[in-house]
């Protein structure tokens, strides 16, 4: 529910009204109906719980729909806490990856790995990732931070900061 909250207040659809788990359900519905990146995010979780209960086969199932549908590619360690917001696909987030609740993740972005190792991005509460950003290897981008679009982002950016350019610069200092 916390992604659909996110989601409908992100895409301004007014305020969320649905009551009780047939009205939840109901709104999980509709907006996997209208946004085919909401419906790969709810394939991501359900493909977390069904890994942690050691379900075979349906995780990867629901990978490929995933990748089908909204072209979302969340590799199996990435630990996406509930309440992100992806207003469309094109989006691959892969290794030892944390992003925390509240981040908007637009079309085109990577957060990945630098080489061999396995440690990917942690991307703070209610961060804002623009179209075409790469955020690469063990760095984090603090708390409501913005990274502009198409940035390559290879070292740590601040909490509340903003980051454009490739490699990423700071261009307006953090909350400090």
């Amino acid at each position: 529910m916390a992604d659909a909250r996110t989601a409908i207040a992100y895409r301004g659809e007014g305020p969320v009204t649905a009551s009780g788990v047939f009205g939840g359900i109901w709104l999980v519905f509709g907006l996997m109906w209208r946004a085919d990146s909401f419906f790969a995010l709810v394939c991501y979780r359900l493909r977390t719980s069904l890994r942690a209960k050691r379900v075979p086969i349906l995780p990867r199932l629901l990978h490929h729909v995933s990748v089908a549908s909204g072209q979302i590619s969340i590799g199996d360690p990435v630990i996406m806490e509930p309440g992100i917001y992806i207003p469309h696909g094109q989006i691959v987030v892969d290794g030892l990856t944390e992003v925390h609740g509240g981040v908007i993740l637009y079309p085109f972005v990577n957060l990945g790995l630098i080489g061999p190792n396995i440690t990917g991005p942690t991307i703070g509460a209610r961060a804002m990732i623009g179209t075409g950003a790469k955020v690469l290897g063990p760095t984090t981008v603090g708390k409501g931070a913005r990274i502009g679009a198409n940035a390559v982002v290879v070292h740590n950016v601040p909490a509340g900061a903003t980051a454009v350019g490739v490699p990423a610069v700071v261009v307006k200092p953090g909350l400090g």
